[in-house]
């Protein structure tokens, strides 16, 4: 059995200097914890990659005479 102080069954904050203002969430935690962003950048990161090597490979082909 849990023991709470309100009748939510919420735990009661623990004391700190000041419980008015909530602790902000790292921006690193905010986008790894985003799936659908990692699934975009997981696959534009690469497709950029790869159109900017294929760009690089057809300007250093040889011209023909």
């Amino acid at each position: 059995m849990v023991h709470s102080d309100d009748k939510t069954g919420n735990h009661p904050e623990p004391p700190t200097e000041d419980n008015s203002e909530p602790e902000r969430i790292p921006v690193m935690q905010q986008i790894l914890d985003n799936p659908f962003l990692l699934l975009f950048l997981g696959i534009t990161i690469p497709a950029v990659f790869y159109v900017i090597w294929g760009i690089m490979e057809i300007v250093h082909i040889p011209i023909a005479k």
